[in-house]
Protein backbone atom coordinates (compact mmCIF):
# COMPACT_ATOMS: atom_id res chain seq x y z
CA UNK A 1 0.00 0.00 0.00
CA UNK A 2 2.85 2.22 0.70
CA UNK A 3 4.43 2.05 -3.00
CA UNK A 4 0.65 3.18 -4.05
CA UNK A 5 -0.34 6.06 -5.05
CA UNK A 6 -3.84 6.07 -3.84
CA UNK A 7 -5.71 2.29 -2.18
CA UNK A 8 -7.93 2.40 -5.86
CA UNK A 9 -4.08 1.64 -7.30
CA UNK A 10 -3.24 -1.30 -4.58
CA UNK A 11 -6.31 -3.07 -5.23
CA UNK A 12 -6.23 -2.60 -9.11
CA UNK A 13 -2.57 -3.62 -9.15
CA UNK A 14 -3.53 -6.45 -6.59
CA UNK A 15 -6.21 -8.24 -9.16
CA UNK A 16 -4.02 -7.26 -12.12
CA UNK A 17 -1.35 -9.39 -10.19
CA UNK A 18 -3.48 -12.30 -8.95
CA UNK A 19 -4.71 -12.39 -13.17
CA UNK A 20 -1.28 -12.53 -14.28
CA UNK A 21 -0.15 -15.13 -11.57
CA UNK A 22 -3.13 -17.61 -12.27
CA UNK A 23 -3.30 -17.28 -16.74
CA UNK A 24 -1.30 -19.97 -17.89
CA UNK A 25 -1.11 -21.91 -21.85
CA UNK A 26 -2.50 -18.94 -23.46
CA UNK A 27 -5.75 -18.75 -21.12
CA UNK A 28 -6.63 -15.24 -19.88
CA UNK A 29 -7.72 -15.14 -15.87
CA UNK A 30 -9.76 -12.14 -15.31
CA UNK A 31 -9.90 -10.89 -11.83
CA UNK A 32 -12.37 -8.50 -9.50
CA UNK A 33 -12.46 -7.49 -5.85
CA UNK A 34 -15.92 -7.78 -4.57
CA UNK A 35 -16.81 -5.65 -1.46
CA UNK A 36 -20.21 -5.77 0.30
CA UNK A 37 -20.89 -3.16 2.38
CA UNK A 38 -24.76 -2.45 4.05
CA UNK A 39 -26.40 -4.85 1.50
CA UNK A 40 -24.80 -3.17 -1.54
CA UNK A 41 -22.01 -4.98 -3.61
CA UNK A 42 -19.85 -3.24 -5.61
CA UNK A 43 -16.31 -4.28 -7.72
CA UNK A 44 -13.46 -1.71 -6.31
CA UNK A 45 -10.53 -2.85 -8.20
CA UNK A 46 -10.64 -5.11 -11.64
CA UNK A 47 -8.21 -6.56 -14.09
CA UNK A 48 -9.76 -5.28 -16.76
CA UNK A 49 -12.78 -3.83 -17.84
CA UNK A 50 -14.14 -7.17 -19.09
CA UNK A 51 -13.50 -8.57 -15.29
CA UNK A 52 -15.67 -5.72 -13.89
CA UNK A 53 -18.62 -6.56 -16.07
CA UNK A 54 -18.43 -10.28 -15.29
CA UNK A 55 -18.76 -8.68 -11.79
CA UNK A 56 -21.49 -6.48 -12.64
CA UNK A 57 -23.99 -9.39 -14.04
CA UNK A 58 -23.47 -11.38 -10.91
CA UNK A 59 -24.57 -8.06 -8.91
CA UNK A 60 -27.63 -7.85 -11.41
CA UNK A 61 -28.68 -11.34 -10.37
CA UNK A 62 -28.08 -10.38 -6.59
CA UNK A 63 -26.02 -14.03 -6.26
CA UNK A 64 -23.60 -16.07 -7.77
CA UNK A 65 -20.39 -17.54 -6.40
CA UNK A 66 -18.21 -14.34 -5.49
CA UNK A 67 -21.46 -12.83 -3.89
CA UNK A 68 -21.71 -16.13 -1.90
CA UNK A 69 -18.03 -16.64 -1.01
CA UNK A 70 -18.50 -13.05 0.44
CA UNK A 71 -21.26 -14.03 2.98
CA UNK A 72 -20.49 -17.07 3.95
CA UNK A 73 -17.09 -16.89 3.68
CA UNK A 74 -16.21 -20.10 2.23
CA UNK A 75 -13.93 -20.37 -0.93
CA UNK A 76 -15.91 -21.09 -3.85
CA UNK A 77 -14.48 -22.88 -7.25
CA UNK A 78 -17.06 -23.63 -9.90
CA UNK A 79 -15.17 -26.10 -12.28
CA UNK A 80 -17.65 -26.03 -15.42
CA UNK A 81 -20.23 -23.18 -15.12
CA UNK A 82 -22.28 -25.77 -17.56
CA UNK A 83 -22.86 -28.09 -14.85
CA UNK A 84 -23.25 -25.57 -12.29
CA UNK A 85 -26.81 -25.77 -10.96
CA UNK A 86 -26.73 -23.84 -7.76
CA UNK A 87 -27.15 -20.12 -9.46
CA UNK A 88 -28.68 -21.13 -13.40
CA UNK A 89 -29.07 -17.66 -14.42
CA UNK A 90 -26.20 -16.53 -13.66
CA UNK A 91 -24.33 -19.55 -15.32
CA UNK A 92 -26.00 -18.49 -18.43
CA UNK A 93 -25.56 -15.29 -18.63
CA UNK A 94 -21.78 -15.34 -17.99
CA UNK A 95 -21.96 -18.62 -19.83
CA UNK A 96 -22.70 -16.11 -23.45
CA UNK A 97 -20.03 -14.16 -22.10
CA UNK A 98 -17.57 -17.19 -22.99
CA UNK A 99 -16.64 -17.68 -19.13
CA UNK A 100 -16.83 -21.39 -18.00
CA UNK A 101 -14.60 -21.55 -15.05
CA UNK A 102 -15.00 -19.24 -11.59
CA UNK A 103 -13.06 -18.55 -8.41
CA UNK A 104 -13.83 -16.49 -5.62
CA UNK A 105 -11.49 -16.87 -2.38
CA UNK A 106 -13.13 -14.48 0.75
CA UNK A 107 -11.56 -11.85 2.42
CA UNK A 108 -10.91 -11.78 6.08
CA UNK A 109 -12.14 -8.49 6.93
CA UNK A 110 -13.47 -9.52 10.79
CA UNK A 111 -16.93 -7.32 11.09
CA UNK A 112 -15.50 -4.37 8.71
CA UNK A 113 -17.68 -5.85 5.38
CA UNK A 114 -17.39 -8.88 2.94
CA UNK A 115 -15.27 -9.12 0.41
CA UNK A 116 -13.85 -11.64 -1.95
CA UNK A 117 -11.31 -12.05 -4.89
CA UNK A 118 -12.99 -12.89 -7.96
CA UNK A 119 -11.23 -14.84 -11.06
CA UNK A 120 -12.95 -15.95 -14.35
CA UNK A 121 -11.87 -18.15 -16.88
CA UNK A 122 -12.56 -19.21 -20.66
CA UNK A 123 -11.58 -22.56 -20.01
CA UNK A 124 -13.40 -25.35 -18.12
CA UNK A 125 -11.86 -26.81 -14.72
CA UNK A 126 -8.94 -24.11 -15.24
CA UNK A 127 -8.62 -23.61 -11.55
CA UNK A 128 -6.31 -26.88 -10.06
CA UNK A 129 -6.12 -27.02 -5.71
CA UNK A 130 -2.30 -25.59 -6.42
CA UNK A 131 -4.08 -22.21 -8.31
CA UNK A 132 -6.40 -22.31 -5.14
CA UNK A 133 -3.50 -22.27 -2.64
CA UNK A 134 -2.21 -19.41 -4.44
CA UNK A 135 -5.32 -17.59 -4.73
CA UNK A 136 -6.12 -18.09 -1.14
CA UNK A 137 -2.56 -16.97 -0.33
CA UNK A 138 -2.70 -13.43 -2.23
CA UNK A 139 -6.30 -12.76 -0.16
CA UNK A 140 -4.50 -13.98 3.25
CA UNK A 141 -1.39 -11.60 2.74
CA UNK A 142 -3.79 -8.60 1.51
CA UNK A 143 -6.37 -9.28 4.20
CA UNK A 144 -5.29 -7.01 6.81
CA UNK A 145 -4.67 -4.19 5.07
CA UNK A 146 -7.91 -4.74 3.33
CA UNK A 147 -9.52 -4.79 6.28
CA UNK A 148 -7.54 -1.05 7.73
CA UNK A 149 -8.46 0.60 4.68
CA UNK A 150 -12.66 -0.65 5.09
CA UNK A 151 -12.65 0.42 8.22
CA UNK A 152 -10.69 3.86 7.52
CA UNK A 153 -13.52 4.39 4.83
CA UNK A 154 -16.01 3.78 7.27
CA UNK A 155 -15.20 6.13 9.66
CA UNK A 156 -14.34 8.81 7.37
CA UNK A 157 -18.20 8.12 6.11
CA UNK A 158 -19.50 8.45 9.64
CA UNK A 159 -17.43 11.62 10.23
CA UNK A 160 -19.00 13.33 7.36
CA UNK A 161 -22.32 12.01 7.64
CA UNK A 162 -21.98 13.65 11.29
CA UNK A 163 -20.34 17.02 9.98
CA UNK A 164 -23.01 17.25 7.54
CA UNK A 165 -25.75 16.64 10.44
CA UNK A 166 -24.37 19.24 12.36
CA UNK A 167 -24.21 22.00 9.63
CA UNK A 168 -28.00 20.99 8.44
CA UNK A 169 -28.71 21.61 12.19
CA UNK A 170 -26.72 24.77 12.37
CA UNK A 171 -28.46 26.11 9.36
CA UNK A 172 -32.33 24.64 10.91
CA UNK A 173 -31.64 26.53 14.07
CA UNK A 174 -30.51 29.74 12.15
CA UNK A 175 -33.82 29.84 10.65
CA UNK A 176 -35.72 29.30 13.76
CA UNK A 177 -33.74 32.09 15.37
CA UNK A 178 -35.30 34.14 12.32
CA UNK A 179 -39.02 33.36 12.49
CA UNK A 180 -38.76 33.82 16.48
CA UNK A 181 -37.21 37.26 15.85
CA UNK A 182 -40.18 37.95 12.71
CA UNK A 183 -43.04 36.79 14.16
CA UNK A 184 -42.47 37.22 18.24
CA UNK A 185 -42.92 33.42 18.84
CA UNK A 186 -41.74 30.68 20.79
CA UNK A 187 -39.30 28.38 19.59
CA UNK A 188 -41.71 25.38 19.41
CA UNK A 189 -44.22 27.91 17.40
CA UNK A 190 -40.97 28.54 15.29
CA UNK A 191 -40.45 24.95 14.10
CA UNK A 192 -43.55 24.44 13.65
CA UNK A 193 -44.07 27.32 11.40
CA UNK A 194 -40.64 26.47 9.37
CA UNK A 195 -42.41 22.57 9.22
CA UNK A 196 -45.42 23.90 7.94
CA UNK A 197 -43.38 25.72 4.70
CA UNK A 198 -41.67 22.78 4.36
CA UNK A 199 -44.41 20.32 3.79
CA UNK A 200 -46.59 22.80 2.03
CA UNK A 201 -43.88 23.78 -0.81
CA UNK A 202 -42.33 20.20 -0.34
CA UNK A 203 -38.86 20.87 0.19
CA UNK A 204 -36.68 19.88 2.34
CA UNK A 205 -36.28 21.21 5.80
CA UNK A 206 -32.63 21.92 5.45
CA UNK A 207 -33.72 23.49 2.27
CA UNK A 208 -36.06 25.92 2.72
CA UNK A 209 -34.08 27.10 6.30
CA UNK A 210 -30.98 27.52 4.02
CA UNK A 211 -33.40 29.96 1.58
CA UNK A 212 -34.24 31.53 4.41
CA UNK A 213 -31.27 32.51 6.09
CA UNK A 214 -29.51 33.54 2.64
CA UNK A 215 -32.96 36.22 2.64
CA UNK A 216 -31.41 37.76 5.50
CA UNK A 217 -27.62 37.07 4.91
CA UNK A 218 -25.65 35.83 1.93
CA UNK A 219 -22.57 34.34 3.89
CA UNK A 220 -23.30 30.86 4.13
CA UNK A 221 -23.43 29.67 7.51
CA UNK A 222 -20.80 27.99 9.76
CA UNK A 223 -20.91 25.36 12.14
CA UNK A 224 -18.43 25.64 14.95
CA UNK A 225 -16.76 22.47 16.38
CA UNK A 226 -15.18 22.75 19.62
CA UNK A 227 -11.64 20.71 20.15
Amino acid sequence: MLESDDVADFLTGLAQQAAQSLSKGGGEVLCGVTLLRERQAATVASSSARARYMDEIQYNFGDGPCLTASREQLTISVPDLRREDRWPDYADAVLQHGIRSVLAVPFDLADEARAALNLYSTRWDNFTDHDIELAEGIVAQTSKALRLVVRFAARTETATHLKSAMESRTTIDLAVGIIMAQNRCSQGEAVEILKSASSSRNIKLRDIAATLVNSISPEAANTHFDH
